[in-house]
């Protein structure tokens, strides 16, 4: 057990921060001491942990209230959303850093805003928002991944990301070709197959992630060059219908 003095120590959340959660039934100590104290063990702590998390992924602390109490929540995939907007956010500041260096070494005078874009970012944390909760689809993924082993899990993989490297080779082609529709189809069916039931607003929203930076777009334009997580995603959106 920790006292909310120690807690705020270890974790950097102020005594006053802890005690409005206790207020607002977001976070309420383990026990309270006759004496006064407020005790917190490790579930609590564990709680306040996706609290956290959770406001990275810019949650209002009612919506928070409300996923941490649903019995859907899924501790992995906040995980692996905080990975990822972390990621995007360290990119952005590097952006910045660069940006800063060159007005401080050469005099730049070009204006250039662009690197003060985050509208890719928003856009992921809206995305976490939308997709949020356990679905059938990813029980579904759940499953399938359970039934595999790695060596196969392995297999599947790089297979799927083959057909990012054969988006590659297909860039010269109008996104809106049959050659390049019929790949998109490809893409869906394999997701399907291998992952869970792809429809096209779920691809839809697969390929905006896709072109939205970090982890997923390097991955791709590593793949398939420069350049193919944006063709993907183009493709992918006029085959959804959302041109």
């Amino acid at each position: 057990m920790m006292t909310v003095k120690e807690v705020s120590k270890l974790t950097g959340v102020s005594i006053r921060t802890l005690q409005y959660y206790d207020k607002i039934g977001l976070l309420k100590p383990a026990m309270y001491t006759e004496s006064g104290y407020w005790l917190y063990d490790e579930k609590a702590l564990e709680m306040l942990q996706q609290i956290l998390l959770l406001k990275e992924l810019e949650f209002p602390l009612k919506e928070i209230k409300q996923i941490l109490s649903r019995p859907d929540f899924d501790k992995n995939k906040a995980l692996e959303q905080q990975i990822t907007l972390l990621t995007m956010k360290k990119e952005h500041l590097e952006n910045l850093i660069c940006f800063a260096r060159g007005i401080q070494l050469m005099g730049v005078n070009t204006m250039d805003f662009s690197v003060f874009d985050t509208k890719k970012m928003e856009e992921y944390a809206r995305q976490a928002k939308e997709q949020w909760g356990k679905t059938d689809e990813y029980k579904e993924f759940e499953q399938k991944s359970q039934e595999r082993s790695k060596e196969e899990d392995q297999a599947v993989i790089g297979n799927f990301m083959q057909l990012f490297a054969e988006f590659g080779e297909l860039k010269q082609s109008p996104p809106e070709s049959d050659e390049v529709q019929s790949h998109v189809k490809k893409l869906q069916d394999y997701i399907t197959e291998h992952f869970y039931k792809c429809s096209k607003d779920i691809l839809y929203s697969l390929g905006q992630m896709y072109a939205a930076g970090g982890e997923f777009t390097d991955n791709i334009d590593r793949a398939g060059g420069a350049g193919t997580a944006e063709f993907s995603a183009l493709a992918i959106r006029i085959y959804c219908g959302k041109r």
